[in-house]
């Protein structure tokens, strides 16, 4: 890995921290090389603090500290991405992020869905929401939903309609977090499990 110090005057680069799970943004730091070299043998993340004009180490203080997992230069050698294990929230105010966000797995337009279908079990009304008339039939209507959606998909499969076997595979998802949410689950819940399994 070359990383080139000597691009800006007091020799320190960009160092972007990620969680090597989620993938959010933690924070950002700067390092030196020496700060770089320290992170590399310790592998826990260690900065160049401009205010402190010294070394410093992230968790020093806290015990939050950011275990390194890997690192990588940028196409032009003077930013890095570092990915970690967070011990604890990574700001000094507290929060998991230092743009004040929960450090949780983001599934994309899945998570999206989740949070739609939360609220529709939460605020809306059977009469106005497919989502909560389903909740309001209780967990044995929900099951047989995805139990429905299921067979659909396998039959689909049979056969040589892609739309088709797309369209029920998505009626078999969507069924699918609703039936996590009825059992007071999300997504995040059944990933952990397939990650202990891996």
């Amino acid at each position: 890995m070359k990383i080139d110090f000597d691009k800006s005057t007091d020799k320190l680069i960009p160092a972007i921290i990620q969680d090597a799970v989620t993938k959010n943004v933690l924070m950002l730091g700067y390092m030196n090389e020496e700060a770089f070299l320290k992170t590399k043998e310790s592998k826990k993340v260690t900065f160049f603090s401009r205010s402190k004009q010294r070394l410093w180490t992230k968790g020093e203080e806290s015990g939050n500290f950011l275990n390194l997992v890997d690192m990588k230069v940028d196409c032009d050698n003077d930013t890095l991405l570092i990915q970690v294990k967070p011990e604890g929230p990574t700001c000094h105010k507290g929060s998991d992020t230092c743009w004040d966000e929960s450090n949780i797995q983001n599934f994309g337009f899945l998570t999206e869905l989740e949070n739609v279908i939360q609220n529709r079990m939460e605020n809306s009304e059977p009469s106005e929401s497919y989502v909560s008339s389903l909740f309001e039939k209780g967990i044995n209507k929900i099951a047989q939903k995805v139990g429905e959606e299921a067979i659909e998909v396998v039959i689909e499969a049979k056969d040589n309609n892609d739309k088709l076997f797309l369209d029920e595979s998505a009626d078999l998802l969507f069924h699918y977090l609703i039936l996590l949410q009825a059992k007071g689950f999300k997504l995040n819940d059944v990933v952990d499990i397939l990650k202990n399994r891996h």
